[in-house]
């Protein structure tokens, strides 16, 4: 039997990913979460990971 597998989109590459995790609604790949853990915050990717993380609380729109 052929096993489906599920592909998400990650809130911080925005990429199609299969592994990571949910932060309320939105899902961060597994390489994204490894490099917003061993980021400083003195670095410029540490703003970058901020602002993404800033959808976290935006309610999804539905049209």
């Amino acid at each position: 039997m052929e096993q489906k597998v599920m592909l998400e989109r990650c809130g911080i590459c925005e990429e199609e990913k299969e592994r990571g995790i949910h932060l309320y609604k939105m899902f961060i790949c597994r390489e994204c979460e490894t490099n917003m853990v061993q980021t400083e915050p003195r670095e410029e990717k540490y703003r970058y990971y901020l602002q993404k993380l800033k959808n976290v609380n935006q309610p999804t729109l539905y049209s």
